[in-house]
C-alpha cells in the first residue's frame, strides 16, 4: 500500500516555500465554520501569507470582499485555474488568538489524525452567537427645577405611578435607578417609562453586560506564606519567564503539599506581566472549590469554562476572554482553547486524569496540546503539569530532560502522610464475612462515627464491564499473549480486546479448583444500603453519576460534606481528585481490584494513582488520618506502592513491564478502530488494511490485531481495532497518511462505502 500524496505537501503547520495557492476557510467566528475554498496568491503576498493568516478575499458571483483564513497551502490548483481567484490582500484585522489556534487545528490534523474541519471546530467551537445582555437604567433629563414642578403637577392631577418614580428620582438627582427596580418595586409600567422619555423628562441609559457563571462570592486577598518549596517553584518559572525561557514543568507533589498555592502564586506573577492564564482541571465535580480558591484571591478577573454552563453563559466567557476582561479562565480540556490575547501560562492539574484525552475525532490529549499551544502563541507561554501521581508519559518525559522536575516532598499542615492498612478479601471470605465491608474497615468507621469525625468510602468502578476472578485465591483470567485481563462477553466467552484472543469462561479456578469464580460487580447504591444497614445513625451522602445530573448538583454535595452535614460520603473515581476536607480521618477503598485488572495496559497505572489519591483524601487537618485498602491482590506492586505512597517504587516497575511489551511511553502505539455497517466487510478491510501496512516493511513496526474492539457494536455497527507500535512517533503518523491515502482512493472507487476509519495516537481510553 502506498500513498501518492504530494511530496511538498506541509507538515507539523510548516509552510511550504514554494506554495502559491491557500485554501482558505470564510468568516471563521463562533457562529459558523464552512468548508475550505482555495485562492491564488499574489506575488506580492507570497512572503506574507502563511496558515493562520487572516486575508481579503473576493466571495460569491458579486465578489464581495469577505475576510478569511488560510488554513493550507499547496503548489498546485484543486480546480481549474481559471475559476480560482486571487487573494486581495493581508487583512489589517488578523486577530492572534483565530491566528494562533487555526495553526493549532493544522497540528492537530497532522498529530492525532482528523479532517481539518474537525480540528478546526475543537479549537474554535461553533457557537451560536448569544442575545446580548443590557441592564437599563433612569436618570433625569430635563433641569432639576423642572423636574420638581413637574413631580407636583403629577402629585395633583393624581397621576399616582408618574408620582411614585419622579418622587424617588428627587431623592437622588445624582444617582440612576436600575430599570427593573422601577418596573417591579415601583410598578412603573414600560408605557409609563417611554412616555415619560418621549416628553424629554427622563433617559433611559443601557449597559451591555456578560452572564457570569460564577455566584458571588468576596473577593478577599488570600496572601499565605509559602514554604521553601513552594518558593522555590514559583521563583524558578518567574525568573525563566523574564529570561525568556518557555518551559513545561512537571510539579510532583504529595498528596496535601500545597500544589494550588503554587499555581495561584504563579498565576499571580503572570497577571503582574499583563499576560492570562488558563487552569485546566480533569472534571467538573473539581470546578466549584478550585474556582472558589482563586475567586477569593483574584476576584471577578476569573471566570469558569464548563459543559454546565449555558450556551449564552459559554459564549459570554468566551467574549470577555477575548476583549481582556479576565485574566485566568478555569475548567476542563475546553477550556484550553479560550481566546486570550496575550496567554503567558498554562497550568494543568491533576494531569495524569484520562479525562484530559478527548474521546471523539480528533483524539488531542491536553498535555501536548497544551504544549503545542505554548510554542504558538505571541512571546510564547510557560506550561506548568501538576499531580500526586503523574502519568508515566510526563515522568518519563522529565526524566528524559523534555520537562524540568520539581517536588514538593512535605504536607502544608504539617502532618505525616495517613497510615495505610491493605486487607486481603480472600481471608475475609475464608472467615465467613461476606459483607462488602472488611472487619477492619467497619471498625474505623465505628471509630469515626463516635468521634465525630467524617469518613469517604470509594468503590474503584474502572472496569465494570469487566474481569473474571476467582474469590478464593485471587487468580484473574488473563490473554496468555498481552498480560491484560480477559473481558467477559455474551454467550460465555472470555475476549482480549488487543490480539483477538478467546476462550470459554471456567466455572472452577485453574489454579486452586475454587468454584467461586465470577465477575466482581459493586455500585454505589449496593455501598449506601450496606452503610445504612450497618450503621443506621450515620448521615450517608451519595456522589456519582445518578446524583450528579442536574446544575450544581456537585457543588451542592461537596459543600454539605465539608459543612459536616453528612458522616459518609460515598462515591466513585469523582470523590478522590482534588478535594480537601479537613475533617475526614477515614477513607475506604473497596474493591481495588476493579480497576487492577481491567482490559487495558494502563490498569496498574491507573490503579496506582486512584489508589494514591484516594488514599490521600485523609489526614488532610491536623487530625492523623487512616486509609483502608481492600484487594483480592495485596501483594501486587500497584497496591503495595500505593499503600506506602511511593511513586518512584511503582514507576520503576511499570516502567519496565513498558519496555518489555513496548507500550507508551517506551515506545508509541497507534489504534486504528474501522467501523462498519457489514461485519465481514469489516473484517475483509481491516485484514487488507494489516497486510498493507507490513508490506510497508517499516522499521521498528508491530502490528496486533485486527480485533474486536471492547464493545464489537454499538448500534449495529461493528467496531474492529488494528494495533501499530513503533518507537519512532512519526513512523505511526506515516502509516496513518498512507492509510488515508488508501482509504481516499477506494473512496474514489466507490469501494469505502458503509466504513469509517479513526485513529488514536498513544490511546487511554481505548476503543
Amino acid at each position: 500500500m502506498s500513498d501518492t500524496e504530494d511530496s511538498n505537501k506541509s507538515k507539523n503547520g510548516k509552510e511550504m516555500s514554494d506554495a502559491n495557492y491557500a485554501s482558505i476557510i470564510i468568516d471563521i467566528s463562533h457562529e459558523k465554520v464552512d468548508r475550505p475554498f482555495q485562492y491564488r496568491i499574489p506575488e506580492n503576498l507570497l512572503a506574507e501569507v502563511k496558515i493562520g493568516t487572516c486575508v481579503q478575499i473576493p466571495f460569491g458571483a458579486g465578489n464581495r470582499l469577505r475576510k478569511g483564513y488560510v488554513i493550507e497551502l499547496s503548489h498546485k490548483p484543486e480546480i481549474a485555474e481559471d475559476r480560482i481567484k486571487d487573494i486581495t490582500d493581508v487583512s489589517d484585522e488578523n486577530l492572534p488568538a483565530e491566528a494562533v489556534f487555526i495553526r493549532l487545528a493544522v497540528w492537530m490534523k497532522e498529530q492525532y489524525g482528523s479532517t481539518m474541519i474537525n480540528a478546526l471546530k475543537t479549537v474554535l467551537p461553533a457557537h451560536k452567537k448569544q442575545k446580548e445582555l443590557q441592564h437599563k437604567f433612569i436618570v433625569w433629563k430635563m433641569p432639576m427645577r423642572e423636574a420638581k414642578e413637574f413631580y407636583y403637577e403629577c402629585d395633583r392631577k393624581k397621576q399616582y405611578a408618574r408620582a411614585r418614580l419622579l418622587k424617588e428620582m428627587l431623592a437622588d438627582p445624582e444617582g440612576r435607578l436600575p430599570y427593573e427596580l422601577v418596573t417591579g418595586k415601583l410598578n412603573v409600567s414600560a408605557a409609563v417609562l417611554k412616555s415619560l422619555a418621549d416628553h424629554g423628562v427622563i433617559r433611559i441609559e443601557q449597559e451591555k453586560y456578560y452572564r457570569n457563571p460564577v455566584r458571588t462570592v468576596d473577593a478577599v486577598s488570600m496572601d499565605k506564606v509559602l514554604s521553601e518549596e513552594q518558593q522555590n517553584i514559583v521563583d524558578t518559572i518567574t525568573e525563566d519567564y523574564d529570561n525568556g525561557l518557555r518551559k513545561t514543568y512537571l510539579v510532583h507533589g504529595i498528596t496535601g503539599s500545597g500544589k494550588t498555592e503554587v499555581y495561584i502564586a504563579a498565576i499571580e506573577k503572570i497577571v503582574q506581566r499583563w499576560k492570562q492564564a488558563i487552569v485546566l482541571i480533569p472534571e467538573i465535580a473539581l470546578t466549584y472549590q478550585t474556582l472558589m480558591r482563586f475567586y477569593r484571591h483574584f476576584g471577578d478577573r476569573v471566570s469558569v469554562m464548563n459543559s454546565a454552563l449555558s450556551q449564552g453563559e459559554k459564549f459570554d466567557q468566551f467574549e470577555r476572554a477575548r476583549k481582556g476582561d479576565v485574566d485566568i479562565m478555569i475548567g476542563p480540556r475546553s477550556a484550553l482553547f479560550t481566546p486570550f490575547p496575550n496567554l503567558g501560562l498554562i497550568i494543568i492539574d491533576e494531569e495524569h486524569e484520562p479525562a484530559y484525552k478527548s474521546e471523539t475525532m480528533p483524539k488531542y490529549h491536553a498535555r501536548e496540546t497544551a504544549v503545542e499551544l505554548a510554542h504558538l502563541v505571541p512571546g510564547g507561554a510557560s506550561v506548568v503539569l501538576g499531580s500526586a501521581t503523574p502519568s508515566l508519559e510526563s515522568y518519563y518525559r522529565a526524566l528524559h530532560g523534555e520537562y524540568q522536575l520539581m517536588e514538593l516532598t512535605r504536607r502544608l499542615t504539617g502532618g505525616s502522610l495517613p497510615e495505610v492498612e491493605v486487607t486481603d478479601l480472600r481471608d475475609e471470605l475464608r472467615s465467613g464475612n461476606r459483607s462488602v465491608f472488611s472487619r477492619a474497615l467497619q471498625n474505623y468507621m465505628q471509630d469515626r462515627l463516635q468521634k465525630q469525625e467524617q469518613t469517604m468510602l470509594f468503590i474503584n468502578r474502572r472496569g465494570l464491564a469487566g474481569f473474571v476472578s476467582c474469590r478464593a485465591c485471587g487468580h484473574v483470567f488473563k490473554c496468555p499473549h498481552c498480560d491484560v485481563s480477559l473481558s467477559e462477553h455474551r454467550g460465555g466467552r472470555l475476549v482480549c480486546h488487543y490480539c483477538g484472543y478467546e476462550e470459554p469462561v471456567s466455572k472452577t479456578c485453574p489454579v486452586c479448583g475454587s468454584k467461586y469464580v465470577s465477575a466482581f460487580r459493586a455500585g454505589t447504591q449496593q455501598i449506601e444500603n450496606e452503610v445504612h444497614r450497618l450503621f443506621p445513625q450515620a448521615k450517608v451522602l451519595r456522589m456519582d453519576a445518578d446524583t450528579t445530573r442536574t446544575k450544581d448538583s456537585y457543588e451542592k454535595i461537596l459543600s454539605a460534606f465539608a459543612g459536616q452535614e453528612a458522616d459518609i460520603l460515598v462515591g466513585t473515581q469523582m470523590i478522590v481528585k482534588g478535594h480537601d476536607f479537613p475533617n475526614v480521618t477515614l477513607v475506604g477503598i473497596l474493591a481495588a481490584d476493579m480497576s487492577l485488572n481491567a482490559s487495558d495496559y494502563r490498569a496498574g497505572e491507573r490503579t496506582f494513582q486512584l489508589l494514591t489519591q484516594a488514599a490521600g483524601r485523609a489526614g488532610r487537618g491536623t487530625q492523623a488520618g487512616n486509609v483502608v485498602i481492600q484487594t483480592y491482590q495485596p501483594d501486587h506492586y500497584s497496591i503495595t506502592a500505593a499503600a506506602m505512597q511511593n511513586y518512584q517504587a511503582f514507576y520503576e516497575e511499570e516502567i519496565g513491564y513498558r519496555e518489555l511489551l513496548r507500550y507508551p511511553p517506551a515506545a508509541h502505539m497507534m489504534a486504528v478502530q474501522i467501523c462498519a455497517q457489514d461485519e465481514n466487510a469489516g473484517i475483509q478491510f481491516a485484514t487488507r488494511l494489516r497486510a498493507g501496512l507490513e508490506n510497508l516493511h517499516a522499521a521498528d513496526l508491530v502490528l496486533i490485531g485486527p480485533a474486536s474492539a471492547g464493545i464489537g457494536k454499538i448500534n449495529d455497527i461493528y467496531r474492529m481495532v488494528l494495533y501499530a507500535k513503533s518507537g519512532e512517533y512519526s513512523v505511526l503518523t506515516n502509516i496513518k497518511d498512507q492509510t488515508e491515502g488508501y482509504i481516499k482512493r477506494l473512496t474514489e472507487a466507490g469501494k469505502f462505502a458503509g466504513l469509517q476509519v479513526q485513529f488514536d495516537f498513544d490511546p487511554i481510553n481505548g476503543f
